[in-house]
């Protein structure tokens, strides 16, 4: 395990991974954060009792350098913090789009690279991570890419060709489900439920639905079926989802995620 974690970009998820790494035993004295705001970097440091320094000094200090920056800040963070990173360090990126091979391209030969696709049930450790090696990297490097993610949820690993992908079903997958979830609401205020009722109903499936699939490891197609009684009031539910082809959309939907991810990453 690395003695010393920095991580760059103090926003939401950089917060989600410091706090699920304080909680799962990451000794404080073992971490360090780079943020230049004042303000910010002292909450921080009152929160967490975290040492919160500047983005060059924490990548002099640290063996694994997490960057959870945007996109578009990525190539300047590199540029800042490239004099001061050294063979056989690990950087491990967050960031959407940004490829393995644009990060080697900027930092010395021989630090190891790590591409996270992550998402934002992080937030409530329960996170779906997929990491991709580089170029540079050991076993020992994706073990402690895994280690730092698995903090905060769970985490796959995969080939790098596969990240646009996963972008369009776990990155952007929580919004689709919010956007079930909204829309059933709405339903239900439209059969005549006051919208806190219909509220506490769609939650409530939601997460007792999730649950079955997770811990019976029972194929959704069959507990689809277990609920599906012949001529039933969800047979008539479902045929409306078939006449309206909500497979089909869901399968454009994700392909134009996947294209776009495509996109950002070229672009980069």
């Amino acid at each position: 395990m690395s003695s010393q974690t920095a991580i760059l970009g103090a926003g939401v998820m950089g917060e989600t991974l410091l706090s699920g790494l304080v909680r799962a035993g990451r000794r404080v004295d073992h971490l360090l954060v780079g943020e230049k705001r004042p303000e910010r970097a002292r909450e921080l440091e009152e929160r967490y009792g975290v040492a919160v320094v500047g983005n060059v000094e924490a990548a002099r200090r640290a063996d694994t350098v997490a960057l959870v920056v945007k996109p578009q800040d990525m190539a300047d963070v590199l540029a800042e913090i490239a004099p001061e990173l050294r063979p056989g360090q690990l950087l491990v990126s967050l960031a959407a789009g940004i490829t393995t091979a644009f990060i080697e391209s900027r930092v010395p030969a021989g630090v190891a690279v790590v591409r996270v696709m992550p998402n934002t049930p992080a937030l409530v450790d329960e996170g779906m991570a997929a990491i991709s090696p580089g170029s540079h990297c050991s076993e020992d490097h994706l073990a402690e890419a895994e280690a730092l993610m698995g903090s905060v949820g769970k985490v796959l690993r995969i080939p790098e060709r596969q990240q646009d992908a996963v972008t369009a079903i776990s990155g952007s997958g929580p919004a689709y489900i919010f956007f079930v979830v909204e829309s059933m609401i709405e339903a239900g205020v439209h059969l005549g439920l006051p919208r806190s009722t219909a509220t506490d109903l769609v939650i409530q499936t939601l997460v007792g639905s999730a649950k079955m699939l997770r811990e019976t490891g029972t194929h959704p197609t069959v507990l689809r079926e277990q609920v599906t009684s012949p001529a039933g009031t969800t047979a008539a539910a479902l045929r409306e989802l078939e006449i309206h082809k909500v497979r089909a959309a869901f399968l454009a939907a994700m392909e134009a995620a996947r294209d776009r991810s495509r996109a950002l990453a070229e672009g980069s």
